[in-house]
Parts: C-alpha cells; sequence; structure tokens
C-alpha cells in the first residue's frame, strides 16, 4: 500500500508540471551553459536539448530532487558531451603575443575558435543586484575565456560551486562523485584560473552618469573619426581585437596606427547601443558605396575599468550575431 501511495503520489506531481514549468528556467540554463561552451549559439542548442530530454523524461522524474537540480544534471550532462574531444574556444589573446599595425591580417580562423558573445538578456536574470552583478561578472569576455582552459568537469564543479553557490554535496550528488572529489577538483580550477591574471573591469553595476558619459564620448569620436578624442578614452595598454582573425594590438600607439592604415576603412561608421557580456556593445555599420547607405560590420564589446577603456572587441560575424542581438541590417541615421 505505501509503495503505491508513493508511486500515485510522483505521479500527481508530474502531471501538474507543464512546459511553462520547465521554460521558466531557460536563462539561467543558458547563462549555465554559455559559460561551459564559450558559445552563445552552442549554449541555445544545449538548453534546447536540456528541455527536450526533461520533457520527454518527465513521467521518470519522481520529485525527490527539486526540478531545478534535475535540470542542471540533465544540462551539464549535454554539455560535457559537446565538450568531448572538442578544441577550447579563446580570444585572440589567449593564442599569442600581440603584433604591431604593419603585421599581416593573415586567415580568418573558424567559428568554433573563438569565445563569442552573448547579449545580457539571454543569460542574466537576477532579481537581487548582487546576484545580477555576480552573473554580470561570470559572464565577462575574460572570465569566459579563462573557463576554458579549465578540463570540461573541472569547469562545471567551479561554475556550480563559485558563480551559483551550490553546496559540494550538491554537486557531487549532480556529478555522481564524492564530496572530496568535489573540493579537489575546485581547488584546481581555482589555481588554473588564479594563474590566467584576469584583467579587472569596473565592477558590474548598473552603468552611471560617468560610464554613460565615457561611452557618449566614445560614440561622438568614433562617428567622427576623431583619433585624438578616441585614443584620450583608451588606457595606456589598451587592446583591440578582431575574431575571427588572430591578429591583435596592445597600446595607443598600435591602435592609432592600425585606425589610421588597414582599419582607416571604418570612417564614417555609425554605432547602435547594445549590451554583451555585462558590458557595454555597439552595432557598428561601415559606409557602403554611394547614396549615404550602411552595412553591418562589427559587433563592437567595450571593456572598460577605472573610467578609462581597457578593451576594444570586434567581431566581425555580422551574419549570425547582429540577429541574436535584435540589431537592424541599417541604422535608423
Amino acid at each position: 500500500m505505501t509503495d503505491l501511495a508513493a508511486a500515485d503520489g510522483s505521479a500527481q506531481r508530474t502531471a501538474t508540471l507543464g512546459p511553462g514549468d520547465l521554460e521558466q528556467h531557460r536563462v539561467e540554463l543558458t547563462g549555465y551553459c554559455y559559460r561551459m561552451l564559450g558559445s552563445a549559439f552552442e549554449a541555445e542548442d544545449a538548453v534546447q536539448e536540456t528541455l527536450v530530454r526533461a520533457w520527454r523524461g518527465l513521467d521518470r522524474f519522481e520529485g525527490r530532487a527539486a526540478l531545478r537540480s534535475w535540470l542542471y544534471r540533465i544540462a551539464t550532462n549535454v554539455c560535457l558531451d559537446m565538450l568531448n574531444g572538442r578544441q577550447r574556444r579563446a580570444r585572440p589573446m589567449d593564442l599569442g603575443p600581440s603584433k604591431t599595425a604593419d603585421a599581416l591580417l593573415g586567415a580568418a580562423l573558424p567559428e568554433v575558435s573563438w569565445i563569442e558573445p552573448i547579449p545580457d538578456s539571454r543569460v542574466l536574470s537576477a532579481d537581487d543586484p548582487a546576484d545580477l552583478a555576480v552573473s554580470r561578472e561570470t559572464v565577462r569576455l575574460a572570465f569566459v575565456a579563462a573557463l576554458a582552459h579549465l578540463p570540461p568537469r573541472q569547469r562545471a564543479v567551479l561554475i556550480l560551486r563559485e558563480v551559483l553557490r551550490w553546496k559540494a554535496t550538491e554537486v557531487a550528488e549532480l556529478l555522481d562523485t564524492t564530496v572530496a572529489s568535489v573540493n579537489s577538483a575546485l581547488q584546481r580550477a581555482r589555481a588554473t584560473l588564479a594563474a590566467r591574471e584576469i584583467a579587472a573591469t569596473d565592477p558590474s553595476q548598473p552603468m552611471d552618469d560617468a560610464q554613460r558619459a565615457l561611452l557618449a564620448r566614445y560614440v561622438d569620436a568614433f562617428e567622427r573619426y576623431d583619433l585624438d578624442s578616441l585614443t584620450s578614452l583608451l588606457a595606456e595598454d589598451a587592446t583591440l581585437s578582431m575574431p575571427p582573425y588572430q591578429l591583435w594590438l596592445r597600446g595607443l600607439v598600435e591602435i592609432r596606427r592600425w585606425l589610421l592604415g588597414p582599419g582607416a576603412e571604418c570612417r564614417g561608421s555609425r554605432l547602435v547601443p547594445t549590451v554583451a557580456n555585462g558590458s557595454p556593445a555597439f552595432g557598428q555599420y561601415r559606409p557602403s558605396g554611394a547614396g549615404g547607405s550602411y552595412e553591418p560590420w562589427a559587433l563592437q564589446v567595450v571593456e572598460v575599468s577605472a573610467g578609462r577603456i581597457i578593451g576594444l572587441n570586434s567581431f566581425l560575424d555580422t551574419a549570425r550575431l547582429f540577429p541574436l542581438f535584435g540589431l537592424p541590417p541599417r541604422p535608423d541615421r
């Protein structure tokens, strides 16, 4: 009788669950999968597969664990399967030393080579300001690139323990391992991240007047192509990168030389604001022939620290990224 009652209770619990109960976890699962995979598109694929597997297996969900924990178990397995045997995604700065502005651009590397940007709206959902600040920090490009240096299971442990604040016992249950193994993996992951020396950016708080003013000056200088004004906003050791190319530059002198040389075709561009990876970002549109028309050229992700721009990351895969970010095919002005 007891077994029958338990089975009946389980059936009643699962009968009350529907697609909406799974869907409400999409944003946080996307954030988790993005940190694991480093790709907005792969993260969305992983979440979709997670929700499909969960829906198909809902009759086997006995309610002994929280629905959220069950979904994270499925998502972790999906991500580990996707990472099996793959090369790590990286930023240009991870692949070699900086170059000079007169260096050859080189060949474009495949999409799977790069850490990709993601819209904040796809991964940030915390209501508490403190939680939201942590979420922003842990989707920064530099942080996600550093995570890619970890073996997949270590990566999962660090994200679950340090970012999502799961208990060691909960992570051990999810990964079917021991608490000692989880603690050991976390210690090794922390050591690897510490060795990466991730560059600090401003704390991820809501944009204040000072940052708005800095970005307004950046847009004005870039659109007028006033390089004196533009470089005055950059830190001395600022970087410029342009995935899918491996070439990257460091320092005001080389960035200015690039903008006056190979980058001079950006003169007359228009910028449309958006947000990516907890940072300000812009869709860049370059002039296209006569008649005052423009074409998508890059998604710029701008990294800021201490009132200066420390990183300009121009992702050139506009065919995929502009629709993802809801950017129009042409600027309004």
